[in-house]
């Protein structure tokens, strides 16, 4: 990827993560996240692949999403109404709480894993997919103060299923600059798969 691109990815990514300012108390934040344990598990490690692992995500990017689901900007069924008494400091502090912890690692199937190597660090130059390592690192750690997600570590299940939501235009929450919408809607089922298997297995 040129230098020009990822340049632009970043200014994209910074415009869209603008004026979420993360200053939470993980201390405090232990304590709000009691509900939030049935469905993320205690430490935001999640036993079910259907919901996320929270744990060690970067707390700029934790904040965005906490705000754009509690104003239905990103609609998630399953937290309906759970975020509507908490107010923007109990957000942070719940932000801060999950960046503390450290995010188990899952598995790479092994069938998929080249596959999804290859597109995580090379993308696809015949569809015009950048490669994941601009925004989201060699190891998947993100780019915490661009607001860019850690997804090393995450259910595959998870990922493949924002991927194509992404695609569909059902989650739209990357901001007008569209990154997310963008690349997943060149991507099939089978790059999906790979690079979400590919994704689970990264260290941290």
């Amino acid at each position: 990827m040129n230098k020009r691109f990822l340049s632009m990815l970043m200014a994209a990514g910074l415009t869209f993560s603008f004026g979420v300012a993360a200053q939470g108390n993980a201390e405090a934040g232990k304590d709000k996240v009691a509900v939030c344990a049935a469905c993320h598990g205690a430490d935001g490690n999640s036993a079910a692949a259907n919901f996320p692992k929270l744990a060690g995500q970067g707390e700029k990017y934790l904040l965005k999403q906490l705000i754009d689901i509690k104003t239905g900007t990103r609609p998630v069924v399953e937290m309906t109404g759970l975020l509507d008494n908490s107010s923007e400091q109990d957000l942070k502090d719940m932000a801060a709480f999950y960046a503390s912890q450290t995010i188990s690692i899952g598995q790479a199937n092994k069938e998929l894993a080249e596959e999804g190597r290859t597109i995580y660090q090379a993308g696809i130059p015949a569809k015009n997919v950048a490669a994941c390592t601009a925004c989201h690192g060699p190891a998947g750690k993100g780019i915490a103060l661009a607001g860019f997600p850690a997804l090393g570590g995450q259910h595959a299940d998870y990922t493949a299923s924002q991927l194509k939501k992404f695609r569909s235009g059902e989650r739209v929450n990357d901001g007008e600059s569209r990154i997310m919408r963008s690349i997943a809607a060149r991507l099939s089922d089978r790059e999906i798969e790979a690079v979400s298997s590919y994704i689970s297995g990264l260290y941290q």
